[in-house]
């Protein structure tokens, strides 16, 4: 009998791989992914004191998005955080995609960050 490969476990080993490498600081905070099916979320986190400094959801109304599962979604969420990140004098930061591959809404988020003032 075949087994189908569970896509999710995998990705999360995925990200316990990156995890183990990465960590965000005070200096040098954490910017982490998540996407589901419907939504992308992201987050600007100090681990040492396991504080979230800035996020954005596409759950947000105040978005007034039609489609909340696109890249043009990713790119304003990309641009929310980035700001929110700024404003708390956030420059650099360190890209966790969360185990994703680096395309499609991921790619656009990271690039919208970068463009509203995020080093990464």
């Amino acid at each position: 009998m075949i087994s189908k490969i569970d896509k999710n476990k995998v990705r999360l080993k995925r990200r316990a791989r990156i995890r183990s490498k990465i960590s965000g600081t005070a200096e040098r905070p954490r910017l982490s992914i998540y996407r589901s099916n419907k939504h992308i979320y992201a987050q600007v986190i100090n681990d040492d004191e396991g504080v979230t400094i800035a996020s954005a959801t596409s759950t947000d109304p105040a978005l007034g998005l039609d489609s909340t599962s696109n890249v043009e979604a990713a790119k304003k969420v990309g641009e929310i955080v980035a700001k929110a990140a700024v404003e708390k004098n956030v420059k650099t930061v360190v890209f966790d995609r969360g185990g994703y591959l680096y395309h499609g809404r991921i790619k656009a988020l990271a690039d919208a960050a970068r463009e509203n003032g995020l080093e990464f």
